[in-house]
């Protein structure tokens, strides 16, 4: 089948990765979205062709607008937009790749599209994972993951769903910062923090393989996607990024997904599930890689992955309030207005706030700006 799709965060890696996947198979681009690039927006526009193209930053509007006036297509802004770009009716799936919290509400709007749903937006799951996955059930919605963690997971599980899991590994490269104690981590810097040993991937989530958060969101997304309590995810610390994840069974026997550290096949194959083409990414070869090794995460030191941990065991809007204090918190860090290691002193302390009211958009967003008056109170 030849899908159609609409893809948030065109602009980002993850999007124009999949606009490679797109063009490789002959897959259709009904919508793009972006947040504010608007000059890669306009190319991509010309170059796919879309019925509609969404620029997030309202300022941008009119100038987008004016770039695309002798195309076919309808250009629209704001949440809004995004919502109308994952609802489009002429689209069969959306690929969520937008950054940050603004994920969730086209998430929402998409699933009540019928649409089937390629996620690549954490936050969608972090912040609402229980209204997400609940909605997504009752409208018989498919979300296939495009992480590669979790894609690998979902690999995995293909043709065990009815086998008891033991364990999800949820490895982990352990960023740039692995082995470093907490006196090494004082005087970090924003391009230290942002030098990836593995990965090439946009700054939030850069820094929050830095500090181990993005290992401790992903528990919590895999705890909604996989319905695995969270004391049964353990995370590995593996720094050739080459096991992408594991499950281990009932039986003790464990499968994994191994491939080169390339997003390529994740977002492909959550696009062709449960087909698989070839893709055009580096083969795996073991004796070039030569050893695989794997380590316990410090906890102590990259003290992120436990509050996430606490965050999930919470529950409610705990991991919400948790989500919006790292947001802001990285880019507080980004723009050198907070230390490295505070990071983590603030998505702790958060915790102290209130979240036991129930998962509802009305709520998340109200636990969002009670997390940001704290953190700015706090600096």
């Amino acid at each position: 089948m030849l899908k159609r799709l609409s893809i948030l965060g065109s602009t980002g890696s993850i999007g124009t990765q999949a606009l490679e996947v797109c063009e490789a198979h002959g897959f259709s681009v009904m919508g793009l979205a972006a947040y504010s690039n608007e000059a890669l927006l306009e190319e991509q526009t010309r170059r796919f062709r879309p019925q509609l193209v969404c620029i997030f930053d309202e300022s941008r509007y009119h100038s987008l607008k004016a770039r695309v006036a002798d195309l076919p297509v309808r250009v629209v802004t704001g949440i809004g937009g995004l919502c109308e770009a994952a609802s489009l009716a002429e689209a069969d799936m959306v690929l969520n790749a937008v950054s940050g919290m603004i994920g969730l509400r086209p998430t929402l709007a998409a699933i009540d599209a019928h649409k089937e749903i390629a996620l690549a937006n954490k936050e969608t799951l972090v912040t609402g994972g229980e209204l997400v996955m609940r909605r997504a059930k009752v409208q018989n919605v498919p979300v296939l993951p495009v992480d590669s963690e979790h894609s690998a997971i979902f690999q995995c599980l293909n043709g065990y769903r009815h086998c008891k899991v033991n364990r999800i590994l949820l490895t982990a490269s352990g960023g740039p910062f692995f082995g470093k104690t907490r006196a090494e981590l004082q005087y970090v810097t924003k391009k230290d923090a942002l030098n990836h040993p593995n990965w090439s991937m946009g700054q939030k989530i850069t820094i929050d393989s830095a500090t181990m958060m993005n290992k401790g969101l992903e528990l919590i997304e895999a705890y909604w996607l996989f319905d695995v309590p969270p004391e049964q995810i353990e995370v590995v610390i593996h720094r050739e990024s080459i096991i992408h994840s594991a499950v281990e069974f009932e039986d003790c026997g464990v499968i994994a997904q191994l491939g080169m550290p390339d997003m390529k096949l994740p977002i492909q194959y959550a696009i062709t599930y449960p087909e698989r083409r070839p893709c055009p990414t580096k083969p795996l070869n073991l004796w070039e890689v030569g050893k695989l090794t794997f380590y316990e995460p410090d906890m102590e030191t990259f003290s992120c992955l436990k509050t996430a941990k606490e965050a999930i065991r919470r529950g409610k809007l705990y991991p919400t309030l948790m989500n919006c204090a790292n947001e802001l918190a990285v880019q507080l860090f980004l723009d050198g207005k907070i230390s490295f290691l505070q990071i983590a002193e603030l998505n702790e302390r958060v915790l102290e706030l209130d979240g036991r009211g129930e998962v509802t958009v009305d709520n998340i967003l109200n636990a969002e700006a009670a997390a940001r008056e704290f953190v700015l109170s706090s600096i």
